[in-house]
């Protein structure tokens, strides 16, 4: 029954939602291990968070393992998740609502040390940034986000082909910064920057859907099964001609497609199924110019 509720209202396997699981819960763990023992501040919504969390904490005196900017996040993500739902699909909306409040929950619930795992603090910078950072990667690649600036990135990316998430992010992330620098002084403002950097670079290198590609297939017949997985799969078109081999004296048939490094492995996966004779020519990470849509959620409506 489980199955079925994930499969009816998110389209989840198992293996996307426990690679969603996971993925927010390294990204909690290098917020509360190595982040807030510091005194830094995490990127996006987050961060924010831990503001208005450090305000709330001065003004009523609480003291506590457990970080209430869990909660705090729950209740700035309400109006952004209202705008995903708008501009990107319902179903990754829903997806992108359970990842949130599982990333809160751990992010309240993982407790934080008194005092830092590692004394060096440009070690614990780069351990945060970078585990951070992977941890988004996975729960992008299973067609969900954290909301905060994760939606807000992949909305502009909707529109906007030289946008890319790790981008918006260190933008947004400077003005969060610099608020961070005026009331803490510019040491944590610095040590945050570059926890955001790294973070923001082990995000592109991870988002796959950033990641643009091209695949040749050769198959001998008519490549029907393949041109309507293309379309109705990954929502792309493409391009199918009949060659002949100069050796052989045979037709083939030669499908060209422009599609994202993940929707290209998706592909790789189905094409036994699809045609068990066929290959396949990639060109991965290639310069697309023009009218390319970015399908970032990869998750069509019912």
């Amino acid at each position: 029954m489980e199955e079925s509720f994930l499969r009816r209202y998110f389209r989840w396997n198992w293996k996307e939602f426990f690679l969603s699981l996971f993925g927010v819960t390294v990204v909690a763990i290098s917020i509360n291990l190595f982040i807030v023992p510091n005194g830094f501040f995490a990127s996006g919504i987050t961060g924010v968070s831990q503001l208005l969390r450090n305000l709330v904490i001065s003004i009523f005196q609480i003291d506590s393992n457990h970080d209430i900017a869990g909660f705090i996040n729950i209740l700035i993500n309400i109006p952004l998740i209202i705008i995903a739902f708008n501009l990107l699909t319902k179903t990754f909306t829903r997806r992108t609502l359970v990842s949130m409040l599982m990333f809160n929950i751990a992010l309240t619930i993982i407790p934080i040390p008194k005092e830092p795992i590692v004394s060096e603090l440009i070690t614990n910078t780069l351990i945060g940034g970078i585990m951070s950072g992977v941890g988004i990667g996975l729960v992008l690649q299973a067609c969900s986000c954290l909301g905060g600036t994760d939606i807000i990135g992949l909305s502009v990316m909707k529109w906007n082909r030289n946008a890319s998430v790790g981008l918006i992010t260190i933008i947004i992330n400077l003005c969060i910064f610099s608020i961070s620098g005026i009331l803490y002084g510019p040491r944590i403002m610095i040590y945050s920057i570059i926890y955001a950097v790294f973070e923001s670079i082990m995000i592109d290198r991870m988002h796959y859907q950033n990641i643009s590609c091209t695949a040749t297939i050769v198959t001998k017949t008519r490549p029907t099964k393949i041109i309507e997985f293309v379309a109705k799969e990954l929502d792309r078109d493409c391009t199918t001609w009949l060659a002949k081999g100069e050796g052989s004296g045979t037709d083939s048939y030669i499908t060209y497609v422009v599609l994202s490094k993940f929707e290209l492995s998706k592909l790789e996966r189905n094409m036994k199924r699809l045609d068990p004779k066929a290959f396949i020519v990639k060109n991965n990470d290639v310069g697309v110019y023009g009218k390319f849509a970015k399908n970032l959620t990869l998750v069509s409506e019912q």
